[in-house]
């Protein structure tokens, strides 16, 4: 399973980006999307995840500004962010929970993840 993430670059404060996340390989089912951040010297955090293909959380910090989505007949998680701020900043990894074909056990599974950065 691999996970392919696009989309990230550079913007000025107030503009927008649509992050793109295509799932490919043994995939199986999928139980959910979603993105995480990492801005330097921070953790990784939870950004936006989508579950069931429907059931979307968000963190407090883009709730409003950011819209999660997926397509399951592409197998493809997008990332809507507008109002972007430059504490935005960060590389954003996309994940899916999935359980390929002929397995028994849910896994996590990691986007090489994508730069956004936001200017003042």
């Amino acid at each position: 399973v691999q996970l392919q993430a696009s989309g990230g670059g550079l913007v000025q404060a107030g503009g927008s980006l649509r992050l793109s996340c295509v799932i490919s390989g043994n995939i199986g089912s999928i139980s959910s999307m979603g993105w995480y951040r990492q801005a330097p010297g921070n953790q990784r955090e939870a950004v936006a995840s989508i579950t069931g293909g429907s059931s979307t959380n968000y963190a407090d910090s883009v709730k409003g500004r950011s819209t999660v989505s997926g397509d399951n007949a592409k197998n493809t998680v997008y990332l809507q962010m507008n109002s972007l701020k430059p504490e935005d900043t960060a590389v954003y990894y996309c994940n899916a929970n999935l359980r390929p074909a002929g397995a028994w056990s849910w896994r996590n599974y990691w986007g090489q993840g994508t730069h956004v950065t936001v200017s003042s």
